[in-house]
């Protein structure tokens, strides 16, 4: 394991007020944690990410995790008294497989762009400690009773955020050692010896602590989703011997079954392709070869959970899934609620951004004759910042 994330979720954020943490408020329908985890798992050179939550969390963290099925994502830690003490917890947490490098991260930071933890990585695996920082461009004044006193240089001065990388060993020696009041992490590193580099910040990536940065987040994620992207997918399945059909991961009985290298399940393939389209991620055939054997038999709805994984790797979601199955049998009606909610479980999707319709193909073609099915889908995907 090159590179760990570690993301700082054990406070209890009461400045915010509501009635949760707010690390676990809802930020454009994601709790603000869920979208931490996210733009952590994005960067490309990510092997693990690891969360420090509080010991009376457990529940909301599982929920905010819900819609993240990345084996990269290890099970939680529970944080001390301290931010320094949750760190610490954390990196021992990490020590039996240890990272060559160590980012630590801020869970109310949820837009930190792949870019930035690639330019702090970087750092790292070289040996040195990297933060993201921006220069202080404001006058700055001392304050007495209220009272603009005495004016400060600004010269030289940076904004510290997170994340905050460095090599793992040398870092969690520190925190060992050092059990003194730190501004940071990076303040536990230097006095331990180590030098600490400054990556440019990003505007974009503040520390959410009070309503009014819950507003700004929310209009920056506003903006930012802005970017939307339309998928079309479709496939066929001739027909062959059996007693069922898989149909958008509901199994339907019939005189006849569907043949294919998987389950055959029509609908999920050309919507899995419809989702692969929208981020220009290829089709399935390249994700999961038919010459692989491993995928011969396999149940679709693996299919469906990655590309479903690939939207949220970009820091995208999916808005609109819309599949028409061409078939003459079965009927589908009286199956279309039970597709659209099994569709909604693979995906962490609500049902009500999820179509399912069919129609015949009025006795015309292969479908008109009771050969095979076809299956036509779209899906339209909103994604983050790039």
């Amino acid at each position: 394991m090159r590179v760990a994330t570690i993301i700082v979720a054990a406070g209890q954020g009461t400045r915010l007020g509501g009635e949760v943490a707010k690390q676990y408020q809802l930020l454009g329908g994601e709790p603000v944690l869920t979208r931490a985890i996210k733009g952590a798992l994005a960067a490309p050179q990510m092997d693990a990410v690891l969360v420090a939550i509080h010991p009376d969390a457990g529940a909301l963290y599982e929920e905010s995790i819900a819609p993240i099925s990345d084996q990269r994502l290890l099970p939680p830690v529970h944080g001390g008294e301290q931010r320094s003490d949750t760190v610490r917890l954390a990196l021992e947490a990490l020590a039996d497989d240890p990272p060559a490098a160590v980012l630590i991260h801020d869970a109310a930071r949820p837009f930190a762009s792949p870019a930035l933890y690639a330019a702090l990585a970087e750092q790292a695996l070289k040996g040195d400690g990297a933060i993201a920082a921006e220069p202080v461009v404001d006058a700055l004044w001392r304050e007495a009773d209220g009272l603009a006193d005495t004016p400060a240089p600004r010269a030289g001065l940076w904004r510290a955020q997170t994340p905050q990388a460095f090599p793992f060993t040398t870092l969690l020696a520190a925190h060992r050692a050092d059990r003194e009041p730190a501004l940071d992490d990076a303040e536990v590193f230097r006095r331990a010896g180590g030098t600490v580099h400054l990556v440019p910040g990003e505007p974009e990536n503040f520390k959410i602590t009070t309503a009014a940065d819950m507003d700004r987040a929310a209009r920056i994620l506003e903006g930012a989703m802005s970017d939307i992207r339309l998928g079309h997918g479709f496939d066929v399945h001739r027909f062959c011997p059996g007693d069922h059909v898989w149909l958008c991961g509901v199994r339907i009985g019939h005189d006849q079954g569907l043949e294919g290298h998987s389950d055959a399940d029509v609908g999920l393939h050309a919507l899995t392709d419809a989702i692969y389209g929208a981020i220009g991620d290829g089709d399935i055939g390249q994700h999961f070869p038919p010459s692989d054997p491993q995928w011969k038999g396999a149940e679709s709805h693996v299919f469906l959970a990655h590309a479903g994984e690939r939207v949220a790797a970009r820091g995208g979601r999916i808005a609109n899934l819309d599949v028409t199955l061409l078939c003459e049998r079965p009927k589908i009606g009286a199956h279309a609620a039970a597709m659209k909610a099994r569709i909604g479980e693979i995906l962490a999707l609500e049902p009500g951004r999820i179509s399912i319709k069919a129609t015949t193909m009025e006795r015309m073609g292969f479908v008109g004759r009771e050969e095979g099915m076809g299956a036509l889908a779209t899906a339209t995907v909103t994604l983050g910042r790039s």
